[in-house]
């Protein structure tokens, strides 16, 4: 946001905003160069990974239902979208070339 307060940062909300409060055990951004998703018929699970070499961390889990996984998929892809319109076209990076089974792979 520009020069608008963020409620999340102790700004005021406008009239018919949700207002929501970052819990104060989020310090702060994790960086996650890898994901696995899972699911079942009621959720799905997106696991996210800080790898390097061959070792790596788990940096969060987030579980949601399928519906809202389509909603943030839909999300994501128009932000996405806005992005290339403003700073060009972003090219995918290339796969992982490890061997721990962790990440975006084929699986048959």
């Amino acid at each position: 946001m520009s020069n608008e307060q963020n409620p999340a940062q102790g700004g005021q909300a406008q009239p018919g905003q949700q207002q929501i409060k970052i819990a104060d055990n989020i310090p702060g951004a994790e960086y996650a160069n890898m994901m696995q998703v899972n699911h079942t018929q009621e959720e799905f699970m997106m696991v996210f990974m800080n790898v390097a070499g061959q070792s790596g961390r788990v940096v969060s889990k987030v579980l949601t239902s399928p519906g809202h996984m389509k909603r943030i998929v839909a999300a994501l892809a128009d932000n996405i979208k806005k992005y290339e319109e403003r700073f060009g076209e972003i090219k995918a990076a290339d796969a992982p070339q490890t061997n721990t089974g962790l990440g975006f792979e084929d699986r048959k």
